[in-house]
């Protein structure tokens, strides 16, 4: 897969490209990213990629035409019609299900935004799709692309140690879509706090049930609607509800 990266600071992507595990994603070609520096593609002696907003306000937005001339040469370099995405606060929250569908794709052009946003008619002409990080506001996109860019790489073939160890991450599917449960390694007591005895015992069946007792229990206190969306997917039995009936009655009420 392909990912064409518009950006205003190329620089900002050399560690999440040279480092870390997911480096291998990268290095190997099986994520591949292009950075394009959009003021290469802006006119004039001083490159200008921005101007004032109409009907005035404070801050600068982003031009149209250097972003469509950008576009236009990675469209020319690329054999697919790649979607466009634009990092913007007004897009749809990411999530496991997204970054999934996008480990399984050919790629996108990603644009990174900055200031107070870019010219409307851009959007309008060549978006296809707007991805969030949350409800608040970064300075640019880049951060929230690298976020992506992360997701993805660790999802392929061969990137982490252990092929299972995103079928463990939380929001998986295989966890029915539950938050992960506590990890602990050794010392086995660290400043007088002691490792769960199930977890020395050795006796697989017991673990398994506690951690996903531990999943049950952190997903009702932290994310409750995630407990709603594993019961309309049928996915908690019979001991799973029981679990959850007893830490209903355990958690203190809401302020």
């Amino acid at each position: 897969m392909r990912f064409d990266v518009v950006t205003l600071f190329p620089e900002l992507f050399a560690p999440l490209l040279s480092t870390g595990i997911t480096r291998r994603a990268f290095e190997s070609g099986q994520v591949d990213v292009q950075l394009h520096q959009l003021r290469d593609f802006a006119q004039g002696n001083y490159r200008r990629v921005d101007d004032r907003p109409f009907g005035g306000g404070p801050g600068m937005v982003m031009m149209a035409e250097p972003l469509s001339q950008c576009l236009s040469t990675i469209r020319a370099q690329r054999p697919d019609d790649a979607p466009v995405v634009l990092f913007s606060p007004i897009g749809k929250p990411l999530n496991h299900a997204m970054v999934t569908r996008w480990s399984e794709s050919r790629g996108a052009v990603l644009i990174c935004g900055r200031y107070e946003g870019i010219d409307q008619r851009f959007i309008d002409t060549h978006v296809t799709e707007q991805i969030s990080l949350g409800d608040f506001v970064l300075s640019g996109g880049e951060i929230a692309a690298m976020a992506l860019l992360d997701a993805v790489a660790r999802l392929q073939p061969g990137v982490l140690g252990d092929a299972d160890s995103h079928a463990q991450d939380s929001f998986n599917p295989a966890l029915d879509g539950l938050l992960d449960c506590p990890h602990y390694t050794r010392p086995e007591i660290w400043q007088d706090q002691a490792v769960p005895d199930v977890l020395l015992s050795g006796h697989h069946v017991n673990i398994e049930r506690w951690r996903r007792n531990q999943r049950l229990l952190l997903t009702l206190r932290l994310r409750p609607e995630l407990i709603d969306q594993a019961r309309r997917a049928g996915h908690l039995t019979q001991i799973d509800e029981a679990e959850l009936s007893g830490y209903n009655h355990r958690l203190p009420d809401p302020l």
